[in-house]
């Protein structure tokens, strides 16, 4: 419970920094909508339509009160409920993270494991410092490098994350590898990296020590005792990249031409339609919350101490 707590004063603050971002954005609404040549009074009144002119403390409280209803408000471009605009990009957010999360988290663990138990031979080093160097690179770097390669040399990938409409699941998961892959390259020296340190630290540990030394095959050693320790921290981040995956996508959704969360909450941003910009990080912000929530729940339950309140 007090976690929860801590995660909605959390989702308040975050309503509020977005809703004042959104209103010290350059630009007018009204002016963007209706172009630069449009009449003054056209634009004011437009404003005005939307309860623009009316002080910042009342529009927060429109907008907030009616978001904790389900009622995300009206697109100032579409002029339609902006809740299944954010819904769907969410889904394909979704779809694309989901697909990244499955290629990066089993292997980013397998790599830190082997890391740890090969440390400072050349296994160890060349995932440390290929984890390291894949990490360092930009999305959009190693996205057109990947469609040069895969989609344009090779063509064995398409280049666009659209796939045709009705798609199946195999059909979908075919045109999201290739957008998934920058994704992989970016969050997999960052769990490795972390997997290797506990697994180190897990080796190096007293009860390790009494494991081996009560004869307990190597095997079990390690999958009874050192893995359970070790993966703690990982799991800590791999929530914290969670909210990456779903709102972090900017650059990717656009070099891939995918509809996602992130593409749209850039697109209105550049088209002043706050509404949908607002619910759109907002929502992120909620995944994020809950992403962590899960991730703590699953410590405790890896670390009984935690669960019992039991230590510091």
């Amino acid at each position: 419970m007090r976690r929860i707590s801590l995660s909605l004063v959390t989702l308040l603050l975050l309503s509020i920094m977005v809703f004042a971002g959104g209103q010290v954005l350059p630009g007018n609404v009204g002016r963007a909508i209706l172009g630069p040549f449009a009449d003054q009074r056209a634009v004011d009144t437009l404003n005005h339509q939307f309860g623009l002119d009316r002080p910042y403390l009342v529009q927060y409280w429109d907008w907030i009160s009616h978001f904790v209803t389900g009622d995300m408000g009206t697109s100032y471009i579409f002029r339609a409920p902006v809740a299944p605009f954010v819904l769907d990009a969410l889904g394909n957010s979704l779809k694309l993270a989901a697909v990244a999360f499955v290629m990066v988290v089993p292997l980013g663990i397998l790599g830190g494991v082997l890391a740890a138990l090969n440390v400072n031979r050349p296994l160890d080093r060349i995932i440390s410092l290929g984890g390291l160097s894949a990490t360092v690179l930009p999305e959009f770097v190693t996205g057109i490098v990947l469609i040069l390669i895969f989609g344009i040399w090779l063509r064995w990938l398409p280049i666009a994350a659209t796939w045709p409409e009705g798609a199946g699941f195999a059909t979908q998961l075919y045109h999201l590898i290739l957008p998934a892959m920058p994704l992989f390259l970016v969050l997999f020296g960052y769990i490795a990296r972390m997997a290797r340190a506990g697994m180190i630290e897990a080796l190096d540990s007293d009860y390790t020590r009494t494991a081996v030394l009560k004869g307990l095959p190597w095997r079990t050693v390690i999958w009874r005792h050192v893995l359970r320790n070790a993966l703690m921290p990982t799991i800590t981040v791999i929530a914290t990249q969670t909210g990456y995956l779903i709102g972090g996508l900017v650059v990717v959704e656009t070099l891939f031409r995918y509809q996602g969360i992130g593409s749209l909450i850039f697109t209105a941003a550049r088209g002043k339609d706050f509404p949908v910009l607002e619910a759109g990080i907002l929502t992120i912000g909620i995944v994020y919350a809950v992403a962590t929530l899960i991730a703590d729940l699953s410590y405790s339950l890896l670390n009984p101490r935690i669960r019992l309140g039991v230590g510091s």
